[in-house]
């Protein structure tokens, strides 16, 4: 778009996005999911989601789906709930319903209005380490900031 062209990002999501697995509303599975290709959560998933392996992996929330425990896949599009921290090593789509309670780590990042993270967002992608090492306004090295109880909420709301 713009006549931009950005021939290194390689985090579109996989032209096959199939589902494999579906997590229907009304169920609930307690204990991890390994899975490969796709995954659709419309239900309830009490443990982690991995696919640590499958580098073209899916992963789906829909708006009455919820994931209590971490989540590990290279793609995932959340229009539901996260309790727990979300690693999306390709890219994440946070879409108007989503609410992750936890950190997100991300290489690509797409965040529409009304999408909620309480926690941090921390770029995962090329540069990741110089970028927190080093103020963006005096390129000094940054300080660490002190721990405190309270967390971050960042909430995207539309313009009317």
């Amino acid at each position: 778009m713009f006549g931009i062209k950005n021939d290194h990002i390689d985090d579109a999501p996989p032209p096959d996005t199939s589902v494999e697995t579906l997590v229907g509303q009304g169920t609930e599975i307690q204990g991890d999911i390994h899975f490969t290709g796709g995954l659709h959560v419309d239900g309830t998933v009490k443990g982690k989601i991995m696919a640590d392996s499958d580098k073209s992996a899916v992963l789906s929330v829909s708006e009455t789906g919820k994931v209590e425990g971490d989540v590990r896949v290279s793609h995932v599009v959340l229009n539901g709930t996260v309790e727990g921290d979300v690693y999306a090593t390709k890219k994440i789509t946070l879409s108007p319903k989503a609410r992750v309670n936890g950190n997100v780590y991300y290489k690509l990042m797409e965040m529409n209005a009304g999408a909620m993270v309480n926690g941090q967002m921390l770029y995962q992608g090329e540069g990741a380490d110089s970028v927190a090492k080093t103020s963006a306004v005096s390129g000094k090295p940054a300080v660490d900031a002190p721990k405190s109880s309270s967390s971050n909420t960042v909430e995207i709301k539309a313009a009317r």
